[in-house]
């Protein structure tokens, strides 16, 4: 009976520091990344998702299509988070699909940044707006009495409509200003390339 006691309390101590030793590895690898520590369901859990970190960061270390790159791997529950910049969409596009490739990991977080890609967005959304009011402001003019056959040629940059050509009168320069500046978009309505036919 004293013997399977010591035995028992034996293995009971084996398990509590087993189980210590695995919480400091943990803490000392999510302090070394600089991440934030996982909160993960349970100590297999926990080095499961150690490894799966360890595993993905390997995998993405020296790859060429991320040479200038700053990724950042967390790992909960499987879910890998990526965090940080990249040069590009490709190789954002590619620490994600590298990442999603290591056994275990259920679904990959993509968090990564593209420097300058805002800036980027919001200017092709410009050019679009700007378009569709050259657009707009064409066939507005087309469809009206007055200004239907004028030689007008309508440019926009940032909202702003420039028109240019030759009309016979100030009020038909007037009217064709008007009509632009009632689009939508528009901010202001350039009429200085707009002149009164010599004849």
């Amino acid at each position: 009976m004293n013997t399977f006691s010591k035995a028992a309390i034996r293995n009971v101590l084996i398990a509590a520091g087993l189980t210590a030793g695995f919480g400091v590895v943990n803490v000392y690898a999510a302090e070394e990344t600089g991440a934030p520590q996982p909160h993960s369901d349970g100590l297999g859990a926990t080095i499961s998702d150690t490894t799966i970190t360890t595993k993905v960061k390997a995998k993405l270390m020296g790859e060429d299509n991320l040479k200038g790159s700053d990724v950042h791997v967390t790992t909960t529950n499987g879910v890998v988070t990526l965090d940080g910049t990249v040069l590009n969409k490709n190789a954002k596009d590619f620490a994600e699909n590298a990442a999603q490739s290591v056994e275990g990991v259920k679904s990959v977080d993509n968090d990564l940044t593209v420097p300058g890609a805002s800036k980027t967005v919001a200017k092709t959304k410009q050019t679009a707006s700007d378009s569709w009011i050259t657009t707009k402001v064409k066939s507005e003019l087309l469809a009206d009495s007055v200004s239907k056959g004028l030689d007008i040629k309508v440019e926009t940059t940032g909202g702003v409509v420039v028109l240019t050509g030759i009309l016979a009168t100030e009020d038909a320069i007037k009217h064709v200003k008007d009509i632009a500046s009632r689009v939508e978009g528009v901010k202001s309505v350039d009429i200085s390339g707009l002149f009164v036919s010599a004849s």
